[in-house]
């Protein structure tokens, strides 16, 4: 007798666990809400058994529904390793790879690997925004393939990585912001006046992180980068951009740097995990470490 969970079902009950709603969800799968409320009914009609209960504002998990989800996922990472494994025996070329890359790091700094991969191979490419500690989750828990972000105190062991680039942070604010008119030193007394704009950090699991943040200081948290530059633009504190980033908005006018603060810089670093490498995993690693350049 066929069952009448699929994969698909499977997938929907992740994505609603994790974005918290079934909007949340559809919007993540490219799916209309009214269609994955559907199929989720459809799937309770057909077990005969509540996966949600509906009776609040909110639908919660059952625990039948908990449990569909919590072996549904075993479902689901065994079954992606499958298809991975059968894809590089296969041919070598992976069907898909995924590439991480911490929100600090302009995405057009990946076009050039797609346009040239796509000229050996039909591998599929996902480019993935991460921030801080979500990086590495997604890496550890298998949503990326690779890596590119801050290099970190220490790498865990089952990762190999090189360092490819260095980025040069600089603190800036709107060219009106209160903070040009301070005197003294800019130091962590100084910082904890002004509210910091931060970004969201994007692990799901693992504790968040933060960096340049004091625990008293007041902020703002946004989404990506490019909110984080509209914050600062509209004068709603103060923060970090890198300086590829912050320079034409300074020349602009738009924002200025604080006075006091000298430009910091970081290393960024390409990782993967020392598992299995396919032909895709392998030209990309190459690339990446041949082209890449960071200012």
């Amino acid at each position: 007798m066929q069952s009448p969970i699929t994969l698909e079902a499977l997938h929907i009950l992740d994505a609603i666990d994790r974005r918290g709603s079934f909007a949340a969800a559809a919007n993540e799968l490219d799916r209309a809400p009214s269609s994955l409320s559907y199929q989720i009914q459809k799937l309770e009609q057909d077990l005969d058994i509540m996966i949600f209960d509906r009776s609040g504002h909110k639908a919660n998990f059952t625990e039948a529904g908990v449990l569909i989800l919590e072996q549904g996922r075993v479902i689901l990472s065994a079954t992606q390793q499958l298809v991975n494994d059968a894809t590089v025996l296969a041919n070598g070329w992976e069907l898909d790879i995924t590439i991480a890359f911490d929100g600090l790091i302009p995405i057009d700094n990946f076009f050039s690997l797609v346009d040239e991969l796509g000229k050996v191979s039909k591998t599929r490419v996902r480019l993935q925004e991460e921030i801080l500690a979500g990086c590495w989750e997604s890496l550890a828990e298998g949503r990326a393939d690779l890596l590119v972000c801050p290099k970190p105190e220490t790498l865990p062991n089952d990762v190999k990585s090189d360092k490819i680039g260095h980025i040069e942070l600089v603190w800036v604010a709107a060219s009106d912001h209160y903070v040009h008119n301070r005197s003294g030193d800019f130091d962590q007394v100084a910082r904890e006046s002004y509210r910091v704009i931060a970004i969201a950090d994007t692990a799901r699991e693992q504790p968040a992180l933060s960096v340049n943040i004091l625990e008293k200081q007041p902020r703002l948290t946004v989404t990506s980068i490019k909110s984080k530059v509209e914050a600062l633009s509209a004068g709603l504190g103060i923060g970090t951009l890198p300086i590829v980033i912050a320079k034409p908005l300074i020349e602009s006018g738009q924002l200025k740097q604080i006075a006091g603060t000298e430009p910091h810089g970081i290393d960024i670093v390409l990782a993967w995990r020392r598992n299995k490498i396919g032909d895709a995993k392998s030209w990309c690693i190459q690339h990446i470490k041949k082209t890449w350049s960071l200012i």
